[in-house]
């Protein structure tokens, strides 16, 4: 009898272990579910897979530059540009004193709108007496937008958003913003290193990201990373790559981008329009410019 009852003493704890692990694995998976259920995963991991024939497309520099009367992250020139070319918009997210996210390129008021100072001084209602201000310093009557507005109306519009991080904010809360509108099939973030790539990824496995990729050791670190190559779009920088390294990320089914905003804008400017044909035929399949309606009309990108 003394046997039997030290033999169920030493086996209860070890019963009462087992279950409690049971529960907190079921816990465990339960909140995975839960997570998966609220991230949906995106179309664009499929729409943006490379094809050989698939046409090119515009990335409008933060969502348009050098445009009078039209300032850049503004909501009203995405409209203004929608409205006559086909294309993606890179965007500029950061966030305000009181936790708002909108778009803003720089730290400082200063350069695009009527303000001074940082933005992380300011709340939104704050920003709201400001005007933004075009590339060319004249005052316009648009505002500061949310990020939420405009996510709302590339919903509505079935139009893409390449968002860009800034420093005041983090992946988290812009994914949570995202996840919150359902506007998963809108959304590709921008990442610049392997460090932030895994970490958008391991925020957000269910959206397109950015990665950089401007040479054979880049991209190896992506393809030794944990992050599938159905979740990359290939920025390969802001000059021309060798034809190889385009041919080695279309391999993998990843697209290319190409940053020709800045001195390649400048060429095709001074040389010929016909340059951004000639830089589709080496491997790029995304344009990051500065000149959408001139990029758009030379590689034949309608609306």
């Amino acid at each position: 009898m003394n046997n039997v009852k030290s033999t169920y003493t030493f086996i209860l704890p070890i019963i009462l272990l087992l279950v409690v692990l049971s529960c907190n694995n079921k816990n465990k998976q339960d909140v995975k579910e839960q997570l998966t259920s609220n991230q949906t995963t995106s179309i664009l991991l499929k729409k943006f897979k490379y094809r050989s024939d698939d046409k090119p497309i515009i990335s409008v520099h933060r969502g348009g530059k050098g445009l009078s009367n039209y300032p850049e992250n503004c909501l009203e020139t995405l409209k203004y540009i929608n409205d006559s070319i086909s294309a993606i918009y890179e965007i500029d997210v950061a966030q305000t004193k009181d936790s708002v996210l909108v778009l803003m390129h720089d730290n400082s008021l200063d350069r695009t709108t009527t303000g001074t100072g940082k933005l992380t001084n300011y709340t939104y209602k704050q920003l709201q007496q400001l005007n933004l201000v075009d590339d060319f310093g004249t005052e316009t009557n648009f505002k500061i937008p949310t990020l939420k507005d405009v996510l709302l109306f590339a919903k509505q519009n079935n139009i893409v958003l390449k968002l860009d991080k800034k420093r005041s904010v983090d992946y988290k809360s812009i994914v949570n913003l995202v996840n919150q509108l359902q506007a998963q099939d809108q959304v590709v973030l921008i990442t610049y290193d392997i460090q932030q790539a895994t970490e958008a990824y391991t925020i957000a496995p269910h959206l397109l990201l950015s990665v950089s990729a401007r040479n054979s050791k880049e991209l190896d670190w992506l393809l030794h990373s944990k992050i599938p190559t159905q979740n990359m779009l290939a920025f390969t920088g802001t000059r021309l790559s060798s034809d190889s390294l385009y041919k080695a990320i279309h391999k993998l089914g990843i697209k290319t981008i190409l940053g020709t905003l800045g001195n390649l804008d400048k060429q095709a400017k001074t040389k010929s329009d016909t340059l951004y044909r000639h830089w589709m035929q080496k491997g790029i399949d995304v344009f990051a410019t500065d000149r959408p309606f001139e990029a758009a009309n030379a590689l034949q990108i309608s609306k």
